[in-house]
């Protein structure tokens, strides 16, 4: 399906959830099969912090109560908020590490799993990883020929969602490329408008829109030797896509200004551009947009609200976007890993890899699951499903976003590394000296 059909309003949600609630407690907390019930679980405390909040979060716990009542384990939930390496450090180093913790980087679970901070799950979810997942997720959720991490969690950041309202006013249709992409939004300053409501006070959106102008214009072979530090931050490539990024969130085009955004969290920018009195026609991220939408917004998927691909840029050798299928969608995640050996702790990592555990937040929305054996038919509107067949179709041909391939202290801490540096570009828009903190603060994260 392509993105630029309308959504379907989501039904029966409630029931649908309902009868995947039922299906999922029918099964054992160890295997995933039904049947195993309660045994030696009861009365076990479990403690499981990750990134999620607001609606994210309440969607979560409905995993967590459904684990609850079929195990009989007590579990708790800590968010971590936008900076989980800071989170977890502070927990480290005050010897109260989670029993089980949500990394949205494949490079910090690298860095726990090579500082021996995780326990191996070869052997307690393995079979169910082998299983339910393309190899191409086990490989991200392993270090040195060992499992660590479960991809509870996926997500597709080549997405821009959209007012329609708003468009269909200013007599616009969704761009196909980068340029139509800023013609637009000049077109909706002009009418009185801003395009871009920008969530840059978390600075993780500023770093997706960098990967994705990157993969879009230096091409995914280039993309890789960027995410492994094989390039300088100095390289043209990068000097391009910054001036880029300057052209697409040109001042003039974002809700508030570059100033406005830096004080816009990521949840707010969603709600700025689907409230009664929009304040931005466009908000850039992933597909757990539709969830904010849903959940904080009174605009209707499908009415209000629709989304559209990421614009290709058209570099020589790109497989462009087809859809949402080929190497040019920037991906995300969130894996479990285990940094407190509990029975208990065994048993929830192996009911995350299992399709009935993805269901139960599936058929909520705002949701992905790497799962190859969830049915799509437990998403509720056409829009997950196409989201969620493009990442299983495309296999290995995804890329996670370059903050998450890069070592934690370069790409995962707000306000630091990356993340910061962008923000600080999105106000004074120097390209070389940009490129210059990045390369330095790469250097320096890459550093014996």
């Amino acid at each position: 399906m392509d993105l630029r059909h309308r959504l379907s309003p989501a039904r029966s949600v409630a029931a649908l959830l309902a009868a995947v609630l039922a299906a999922s407690c029918s099964a054992g907390p160890g295997t995933g099969q039904a049947g195993a019930g309660r045994t030696g679980l009861s009365g076990q405390k479990l403690q499981v912090a990750a990134v999620w909040s607001g609606a994210e979060q309440r969607r979560f716990e409905f995993v967590l109560r459904a684990f609850s009542r079929r195990s009989g384990v007590s579990v708790s939930y800590l968010s971590a908020g936008y900076s989980v390496p800071d989170f977890l450090q502070a927990r480290l180093a005050a010897g109260r590490p989670p029993d089980v913790a949500f990394l949205p980087q494949p490079g910090l679970l690298r860095r726990y799993a090579s500082e021996h901070l995780l326990v191996p799950l070869d052997q307690i979810a393995g079979t169910a990883v082998d299983d339910n997942y393309d190899p191409a997720w086990r490989r991200l959720g392993s270090f040195d020929g060992r499992l660590y991490g479960v991809w509870f969690k996926a997500a597709n950041k080549s997405l821009i969602w959209y007012n329609v309202g708003v468009f269909e006013r200013a007599g616009l249709v969704p761009p196909a490329d980068l340029g139509g992409l800023v013609s637009v939004a000049r077109k909706l300053a002009g009418s009185g408008t801003p395009a871009f409501a920008v969530g840059g006070a978390d600075g993780w959106t500023l770093a997706d829109w960098f990967s994705n102008l990157y993969l879009g214009l230096a091409g995914p072979a280039r993309y890789d030797l960027l995410a492994a530090h094989r390039i300088p931050w100095t390289d043209p490539s990068v000097k391009a896509t910054l001036r880029m990024l300057g052209q697409v969130l040109d001042p003039r085009v974002i809700a508030g200004g570059p100033r406005g955004a830096l004080r816009t969290t990521y949840q707010e920018s969603v709600r700025e551009t689907f409230a009664r009195r929009p304040a931005a026609a466009m908000v850039f991220e992933g597909d757990f947009v539709a969830g904010v939408i849903s959940a904080e917004t009174s605009a209707v998927p499908g009415v209000d609200a629709d989304v559209f691909p990421f614009p290709s840029a058209g570099h020589a050798g790109s497989a462009g976007h087809a859809g949402l299928a080929g190497p040019e969608v920037v991906a995300g995640g969130d894996a479990a890993v285990l940094m407190r050996r509990s029975p208990a702790g065994a048993a929830f990592l192996t009911y995350l890899a299992s399709p009935q555990a993805a269901a139960i937040w599936a058929a909520q929305g705002g949701f992905v699951s790497p799962n190859i054996n969830l049915g799509l038919s437990v998403y509720p509107g056409a829009i997950d499903r196409s989201i969620a067949r493009a990442l299983l179709e495309a296999g290995p041909n995804f890329r996670f976003g370059l903050s998450d391939l890069e070592p934690a202290s370069f790409g995962g801490i707000e306000g630091q590394g990356m993340r910061g540096i962008l923000q600080g570009f999105l106000l004074h828009r120097d390209v070389n000296a940009t490129a210059a903190a990045l390369e330095q603060a790469a250097r320096e994260a890459y550093a014996p």
